[in-house]
Protein backbone atom coordinates (compact mmCIF):
# COMPACT_ATOMS: atom_id res chain seq x y z
CA UNK A 1 0.00 0.00 0.00
CA UNK A 2 1.60 3.20 -0.99
CA UNK A 3 1.83 6.28 1.47
CA UNK A 4 -0.95 8.39 0.27
CA UNK A 5 -3.16 5.09 0.32
CA UNK A 6 -2.15 5.04 4.28
CA UNK A 7 -3.24 8.48 4.86
CA UNK A 8 -6.29 8.71 2.84
CA UNK A 9 -7.53 5.24 4.31
CA UNK A 10 -6.35 6.22 8.35
CA UNK A 11 -7.54 10.19 8.08
CA UNK A 12 -10.89 8.68 6.33
CA UNK A 13 -11.22 6.11 9.60
CA UNK A 14 -10.03 8.56 12.15
CA UNK A 15 -12.59 11.85 10.75
CA UNK A 16 -15.36 13.52 12.71
CA UNK A 17 -17.57 15.94 10.72
CA UNK A 18 -18.90 17.79 13.88
CA UNK A 19 -14.99 18.17 14.96
CA UNK A 20 -14.46 19.74 11.62
CA UNK A 21 -17.18 21.91 11.53
CA UNK A 22 -16.07 23.82 15.19
CA UNK A 23 -12.40 23.58 13.79
CA UNK A 24 -13.43 25.65 10.93
CA UNK A 25 -14.88 28.33 13.40
CA UNK A 26 -11.45 29.01 14.96
CA UNK A 27 -9.23 27.93 11.92
CA UNK A 28 -10.76 30.27 9.62
CA UNK A 29 -8.27 30.23 6.41
CA UNK A 30 -8.57 27.23 4.81
CA UNK A 31 -11.86 26.23 2.63
CA UNK A 32 -14.05 24.52 4.90
CA UNK A 33 -13.95 21.55 2.61
CA UNK A 34 -10.49 20.80 3.77
CA UNK A 35 -10.78 19.54 7.18
CA UNK A 36 -11.66 16.51 7.54
CA UNK A 37 -12.16 16.70 11.42
CA UNK A 38 -9.11 14.84 12.59
CA UNK A 39 -8.12 15.64 16.19
CA UNK A 40 -4.10 16.40 16.91
CA UNK A 41 -3.28 13.49 19.29
CA UNK A 42 -4.46 11.33 16.28
CA UNK A 43 -2.42 13.15 14.11
CA UNK A 44 0.69 12.94 15.77
CA UNK A 45 0.53 8.97 16.42
CA UNK A 46 0.01 9.03 12.51
CA UNK A 47 2.83 11.16 11.65
CA UNK A 48 5.18 9.02 13.82
CA UNK A 49 3.76 6.05 12.01
CA UNK A 50 4.59 7.49 8.70
CA UNK A 51 8.10 8.57 9.46
CA UNK A 52 8.84 4.77 9.95
CA UNK A 53 8.39 3.76 6.15
CA UNK A 54 10.86 3.83 3.53
CA UNK A 55 7.84 6.44 1.38
CA UNK A 56 7.79 9.21 3.39
CA UNK A 57 10.04 11.54 0.95
CA UNK A 58 7.04 10.50 -1.44
CA UNK A 59 4.56 12.73 0.64
CA UNK A 60 6.75 15.27 1.48
CA UNK A 61 7.31 16.16 -1.46
CA UNK A 62 3.97 16.33 -2.91
CA UNK A 63 2.87 19.82 -2.59
CA UNK A 64 0.43 21.26 -1.92
CA UNK A 65 -1.66 18.47 -0.30
CA UNK A 66 -5.20 18.63 -0.41
CA UNK A 67 -6.44 18.77 3.51
CA UNK A 68 -6.03 21.00 6.41
CA UNK A 69 -5.16 17.23 8.02
CA UNK A 70 -2.28 16.69 5.57
CA UNK A 71 -0.50 19.56 6.21
CA UNK A 72 -0.70 19.50 9.54
CA UNK A 73 1.00 15.08 8.70
CA UNK A 74 3.26 17.37 6.84
CA UNK A 75 4.22 19.22 9.87
CA UNK A 76 4.27 16.82 12.66
CA UNK A 77 6.65 14.23 10.38
CA UNK A 78 9.29 17.07 9.81
CA UNK A 79 8.83 18.27 13.32
CA UNK A 80 10.74 14.47 14.40
CA UNK A 81 13.56 15.01 11.80
CA UNK A 82 16.73 14.58 13.83
CA UNK A 83 19.21 15.74 11.26
CA UNK A 84 19.24 19.56 11.00
CA UNK A 85 20.47 19.96 7.52
CA UNK A 86 17.68 17.71 6.32
CA UNK A 87 15.04 19.22 8.35
CA UNK A 88 15.63 22.65 7.44
CA UNK A 89 15.02 22.05 3.70
CA UNK A 90 11.89 20.60 4.63
CA UNK A 91 10.77 23.09 6.67
CA UNK A 92 12.04 25.76 3.85
CA UNK A 93 9.92 23.95 1.34
CA UNK A 94 6.87 23.40 3.42
CA UNK A 95 6.45 27.66 4.60
CA UNK A 96 5.18 28.66 1.33
CA UNK A 97 2.10 26.05 1.56
CA UNK A 98 1.17 26.68 5.11
CA UNK A 99 -1.99 28.32 5.34
CA UNK A 100 -3.65 29.44 8.86
CA UNK A 101 -1.96 29.83 12.08
CA UNK A 102 -2.75 26.52 13.65
CA UNK A 103 -0.27 24.51 11.35
CA UNK A 104 1.96 27.66 11.89
CA UNK A 105 1.95 27.30 15.62
CA UNK A 106 2.36 23.58 15.77
CA UNK A 107 5.03 23.21 13.69
CA UNK A 108 8.42 23.39 15.84
CA UNK A 109 11.24 21.30 14.84
CA UNK A 110 12.90 19.61 17.61
CA UNK A 111 16.42 19.54 16.49
CA UNK A 112 16.64 23.58 16.25
CA UNK A 113 17.08 23.47 19.85
CA UNK A 114 20.65 22.37 19.02
CA UNK A 115 21.01 24.78 16.26
CA UNK A 116 20.54 27.94 17.56
CA UNK A 117 23.24 29.77 15.70
CA UNK A 118 22.00 27.97 12.52
CA UNK A 119 19.32 28.58 12.89
CA UNK A 120 18.83 33.17 13.68
CA UNK A 121 19.93 34.01 9.87
CA UNK A 122 17.27 31.89 8.74
CA UNK A 123 14.29 33.24 11.49
CA UNK A 124 16.09 36.79 9.96
CA UNK A 125 15.19 35.64 6.37
CA UNK A 126 11.65 34.31 6.93
CA UNK A 127 10.75 37.36 8.94
CA UNK A 128 11.53 39.53 5.89
CA UNK A 129 9.18 37.39 3.65
CA UNK A 130 6.11 38.88 1.77
CA UNK A 131 4.39 35.84 3.21
CA UNK A 132 2.31 35.36 6.31
CA UNK A 133 2.45 32.38 7.54
CA UNK A 134 6.60 32.30 6.97
CA UNK A 135 6.73 35.67 9.06
CA UNK A 136 4.89 34.10 11.81
CA UNK A 137 6.83 31.08 11.93
CA UNK A 138 10.05 33.11 11.88
CA UNK A 139 8.67 34.58 15.08
CA UNK A 140 7.39 31.49 16.88
CA UNK A 141 10.46 30.52 16.12
CA UNK A 142 12.46 33.44 17.75
CA UNK A 143 10.02 33.22 20.75
CA UNK A 144 10.50 29.51 21.83
CA UNK A 145 14.18 29.69 20.98
CA UNK A 146 15.86 32.89 21.73
CA UNK A 147 13.85 33.99 25.41
CA UNK A 148 15.25 33.05 28.73
CA UNK A 149 19.15 32.91 28.83
CA UNK A 150 19.40 33.20 25.03
CA UNK A 151 17.38 36.60 24.84
CA UNK A 152 19.37 39.54 23.18
CA UNK A 153 17.86 43.23 22.25
CA UNK A 154 18.85 42.61 18.57
CA UNK A 155 16.51 39.55 18.49
CA UNK A 156 13.14 41.93 20.11
CA UNK A 157 14.13 44.42 18.17
CA UNK A 158 13.65 42.26 14.81
CA UNK A 159 9.79 41.82 16.09
CA UNK A 160 9.53 45.48 17.23
CA UNK A 161 10.29 46.67 13.85
CA UNK A 162 8.34 44.66 11.52
CA UNK A 163 5.22 46.58 10.65
CA UNK A 164 2.54 44.69 8.84
CA UNK A 165 -1.28 45.13 8.68
CA UNK A 166 -1.68 41.32 8.70
CA UNK A 167 -3.57 40.06 11.93
CA UNK A 168 -1.79 37.10 12.14
CA UNK A 169 1.61 38.65 12.21
CA UNK A 170 0.70 41.40 14.75
CA UNK A 171 -0.97 39.10 16.73
CA UNK A 172 2.35 36.32 17.13
CA UNK A 173 4.17 39.93 17.68
CA UNK A 174 2.32 40.52 20.81
CA UNK A 175 2.27 36.76 21.48
CA UNK A 176 6.23 37.04 21.73
CA UNK A 177 6.26 40.47 23.52
CA UNK A 178 3.73 39.15 26.35
CA UNK A 179 6.11 36.19 26.47
CA UNK A 180 8.98 37.75 26.51
CA UNK A 181 7.96 40.39 29.53
CA UNK A 182 7.43 37.15 31.25
CA UNK A 183 11.04 35.58 30.71
CA UNK A 184 12.81 39.19 30.66
CA UNK A 185 10.81 42.12 31.95
CA UNK A 186 13.66 44.31 32.76
CA UNK A 187 15.55 44.10 29.64
CA UNK A 188 11.70 43.83 27.48
CA UNK A 189 9.82 46.67 29.24
CA UNK A 190 11.02 49.53 27.29
CA UNK A 191 9.53 48.37 24.63
CA UNK A 192 6.20 48.99 25.90
CA UNK A 193 7.83 52.29 27.81
CA UNK A 194 9.02 53.97 24.74
CA UNK A 195 5.91 52.70 22.78
CA UNK A 196 8.23 50.64 19.93
CA UNK A 197 5.56 49.33 18.96
CA UNK A 198 2.71 49.99 17.00
CA UNK A 199 -0.49 50.93 18.87
CA UNK A 200 -2.81 47.76 17.85
CA UNK A 201 0.51 45.18 19.19
CA UNK A 202 1.48 47.28 21.84
CA UNK A 203 -1.92 47.40 23.61
CA UNK A 204 -2.32 43.75 22.51
CA UNK A 205 0.87 42.75 23.99
CA UNK A 206 -0.27 44.40 27.49
CA UNK A 207 -3.97 42.30 27.53
CA UNK A 208 -1.85 39.17 26.93
CA UNK A 209 0.92 40.13 29.45
CA UNK A 210 -1.81 41.16 31.94
CA UNK A 211 -3.39 37.37 30.89
CA UNK A 212 -0.29 35.83 32.05
CA UNK A 213 0.47 33.68 35.12
CA UNK A 214 3.97 34.59 34.85
CA UNK A 215 3.38 38.22 35.27
CA UNK A 216 3.33 39.31 38.73
CA UNK A 217 0.50 41.38 40.22
CA UNK A 218 2.86 44.65 40.81
CA UNK A 219 3.67 44.25 37.19
CA UNK A 220 0.41 44.09 36.16
CA UNK A 221 -0.64 46.69 37.81
CA UNK A 222 1.71 48.71 35.61
CA UNK A 223 1.79 47.63 32.15
CA UNK A 224 -2.12 48.82 32.66
CA UNK A 225 -0.90 51.79 33.07
CA UNK A 226 1.01 52.00 29.89
CA UNK A 227 -1.28 51.44 27.61
CA UNK A 228 -2.37 53.80 24.98
CA UNK A 229 -5.74 55.22 25.31
CA UNK A 230 -8.39 55.62 22.59
CA UNK A 231 -7.39 52.48 20.38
Amino acid sequence: MSIFTHIEASLSGLRDEKYALSQKKIIPEPEASRFLGVRTPDLRRLAKELRKREDTGDFLSALPHSSFEENQLHAFMIADEKDFSKCLAQTEAFLPYIDNWATCDQFSPKVFAKHRDELLPCIRRWIASDRTYTVRFGICMLMKHFLGDSFKKEYADMAAELRSGEYYINMVRAWYFATALASNYTDVLPYIEEKRLDVWTHNKTIQKAVESFRITGEQKQYLRTLRIKGE
